[in-house]
C-alpha cells in the first residue's frame, strides 16, 4: 500500500518462477538501534510501500545494546545513519538456542540483495542493522490460523489475508522491538520457516528466511519496497499505477512521453532485448519480456532501476557534508564536500567554480581545493563552489537529476 492508498495494501498474489539466487562479501559488525513494520503479498508475488523516515532519535551506539528488548547489532554501517537508508532485519519464531541461525540466515538476505544491480553500485548508501528477537518458540504459523493470533513475537503468519504464501507480521510488535531510529529506515522481517513465501511494500518486508529461495525472494520484495515497483507477472492485479507498468502501449507513451517514454529502444541490462511494451495475460504492458518482477532470479529492468534510484535520491542527498559550512569563510582553509561513496570505478562527480569559472581542484578525487592559490585584493570577495552530481547514465530524467541528485556548496572568501 501507498501512503494514502489504503486500497494498495494487498497487491498480487501469484507464485513466480524460481531461478538462481545470489551471495555477497562478508560484513562488518559494530553495533546500534532500529525502526518499522506491515504486511505484504507472498511468494513471488508483493505489495508496494515505503517506509517513511523516522523522527531523529540521536547518534547510534558503537556499542551491543538492547531496543525494544532485543538486542541490535550495526552489522554494517556505510556512513551517518542521517544520511543513509537502514535496513533492520529482524527475526521472528528463532528461539535462544537458535540465534545464530537467524544471524546466518539475515546475513545471507542482505548480501543477495546487494548483489543484484542498482543495489550492489549504491550499497554505500544503505547501512544494515540486525535485531535479535527472541521467540519462546520455534517457527511460526504455517497453516490457516484462521484468526487466531500467532504465538510468536512478531506474530508472523502464513495465509495472509487468506493466501497461503503470504506472509505478514504485526506492525505495532514489530515497530516496538525495532524501536525508534535516525534517518530514513526499511524494516525487513525473516520468519523461521523453510516454506516458500514473502510479502513486499510500504512497512515490512516479509521473507521465509530458511527457504531456499531466500535471496531471490528479497531482491523481488524489496523492488517493491524501495522502488515502489509493481508485479510484472500475469496474474497480477490490472493496476498499472507503478512506474514500470502502463495501460499504454508504446506509440502512445513515446508520443504524449508516459512511463519509461526515455527507455524505449534501449538495451535490457541482462541482454534479454530492448526496452519496449510487452503485454501480460492481465491487459498490463511491462517494460521488457522478463526481468525480476516477473521472474525470481532475473534483473532490474532499466526503467525499474530508475526508479529505485529515484526513490533513494528522494530520501538521501548526494553529499555527507562540508568543510567548513557553507557560507562566509574567513581566511584560506582547505574548502571540501564529502560525496556519498558509489561502489565499482565510477563515483559521483564533483565539479569547482570560483566566480563561475571552472578550476581544477589539487585533489585527485575532486573532494577538496585550496584556496590558498587565489590572489584576493583587501575587501575583495569571490565566491567559491562545488558541485556533488550522480551522472549514472540509469537515470535518464534529468529534471530529477538536477533536483535531487545534484547539490551545489557555495563559500564565500574574503580579501
Amino acid at each position: 500500500m501507498t501512503p494514502g492508498n489504503p486500497g494498495r495494501l494487498i497487491r498480487s498474489l501469484a507464485a513466480l518462477v524460481l531461478l538462481a539466487a545470489a551471495v555477497l562479501p562478508a560484513a562488518l559488525e559494530v553495533a546500534g538501534p532500529a525502526p518499522f513494520a506491515v504486511i505484504g503479498p507472498a511468494a513471488g508475488a508483493a505489495t508496494d510501500r515505503a517506509v517513511p523516515p523516522h523522527a531523529r532519535a540521536g547518534a547510534v551506539s558503537a556499542h551491543l545494546r538492547t531496543v525494544g528488548a532485543a538486542p541490535t547489532v550495526d552489522i554494517r554501517r556505510s556512513g551517518d545513519p542521517s544520511n543513509r537508508i537502514t535496513l533492520v532485519l529482524l527475526g521472528d519464531g528463532y528461539t535462544e538456542s537458535q540465534q545464530d541461525l537467524f544471524r546466518q540466515q539475515a546475513d545471507q538476505s542482505w548480501r543477495a540483495l546487494m548483489e543484484i544491480e542498482p543495489f550492489r553500485t549504491y550499497q554505500g548508501y544503505f547501512n544494515i542493522r540486525r535485531v535479535e528477537v527472541v521467540s519462546p518458540v520455534s517457527g511460526i504459523a504455517e497453516g490457516d490460523t484462521k484468526n487466531r493470533k500467532p504465538g510468536t513475537p512478531l506474530g508472523m503468519h502464513f495465509w495472509c489475508e487468506g493466501t497461503a504464501r503470504l506472509l505478514c507480521a504485526d506492525e505495532a510488535a514489530t515497530a516496538r522491538y525495532a524501536g525508534e531510529g535516525e534517518g530514513p529506515q526499511y524494516l525487513i522481517a525473516l520468519a523461521n520457516s523453510t516454506e516458500y513465501g514473502g510479502a513486499g511494500g510500504t512497512g515490512v518486508t516479509t521473507l521465509s528466511g530458511g527457504s531456499s529461495d531466500a535471496g531471490r525472494i528479497i531482491q523481488h520484495e524489496i523492488g517493491h519496497t524501495v522502488g515502489d515497483l509493481g508485479d510484472e507477472y500475469d496474474s497480477a492485479p490490472n493496476d498499472a499505477d507503478y512506474p514500470n507498468l502502463s495501460n499504454q502501449g508504446a506509440d502512445v507513451m513515446q508520443r504524449d512521453h508516459l512511463k519509461w517514454w526515455r527507455w524505449l529502444g534501449a538495451q535490457s541490462p541482462d541482454g534479454g532485448g530492448t526496452v519496449g511494451a510487452y503485454r501480460s495475460s492481465n491487459g498490463i504492458y511491462r517494460p521488457t519480456a522478463d526481468s525480476v518482477m516477473r521472474t525470481l532470479g532475473g534483473s532490474y529492468n532499466l526503467p525499474s532501476r530508475e526508479a529505485i534510484i529515484e526513490q533513494i535520491y528522494r530520501r538521501l542527498s548526494p553529499t555527507d557534508g562540508a568543510s567548513p559550512a557553507p557560507g562566509d569563510v574567513t581566511g584560506r582553509p582547505r574548502l571540501s564536500v564529502q560525496p556519498l561513496p558509489l561502489t565499482g570505478p565510477r563515483q559521483l562527480q564533483v565539479d569547482w567554480k570560483v566566480d563561475g569559472r571552472s578550476v581544477d581542484p589539487q585533489s585527485e578525487d575532486r573532494t577538496w581545493f585550496d584556496p590558498g592559490s587565489l590572489t584576493l585584493a583587501p575587501g575583495q570577495r569571490v565566491a567559491v563552489t562545488a558541485t556533488v552530481r550522480d551522472t549514472t547514465d540509469w537515470v535518464r530524467d534529468e529534471a530529477f537529476r538536477d533536483q535531487h541528485m545534484t547539490r551545489t556548496v557555495r563559500w564565500v572568501l574574503k580579501g
